[in-house]
């Protein structure tokens, strides 16, 4: 069973996984470049059967690519061990899992919004985000009942 926040826990949490969002959003950029060199080169090595193609730097994109997927993995590693779930990763969109009613919903935040504003159930996803109002706020729970 997943963690399940109230919507005070995971405020409290937020300044943590916005920087790791942050930096996951980042690397993630950062390895889309080097996929997208790597690709450039295997298409070069498919068109010219292999001949002038600058292996230092082949070895070089893959060996970068490789060490920012361990870094996006050791972060996301983090933010799923806090009890989150990261939704979109180019986005920053990460749900915090809690009860509203009885029922499983998520508190929903994206990078670059200032608090958790928004939640929705578990099969709406972020277009059917509802705002958190006093009947929310009164009306749901965490592990620990409020």
């Amino acid at each position: 069973m997943s963690k399940r926040f109230t919507w005070w826990e995971a405020e409290r949490l937020l300044p943590q996984i916005r920087e790791w969002m942050r930096e996951a959003v980042a690397l993630k950029s950062e390895y889309d470049e080097a996929q997208r060199v790597m690709q450039a080169l295997n298409e070069r090595i498919m068109v010219m059967g292999g001949i002038i193609v600058d292996r230092r730097r082949a070895v070089e994109a893959k060996a970068r690519r490789e060490s920012l997927a361990e870094q996006i993995q050791a972060i996301l590693e983090n933010v799923q061990e806090s009890g989150c779930l990261v939704k979109d990763l180019d986005t920053g969109l990460v749900d915090f899992p809690t009860l509203f009613r009885g029922r499983e919903v998520y508190l929903c935040w994206k990078l670059g919004e200032p608090r958790i504003d928004f939640w929705h159930g578990v099969e709406e996803g972020f277009a059917g985000r509802k705002p958190v109002d006093q009947d929310f706020l009164d009306h749901h729970e965490g592990d620990a009942k409020n």
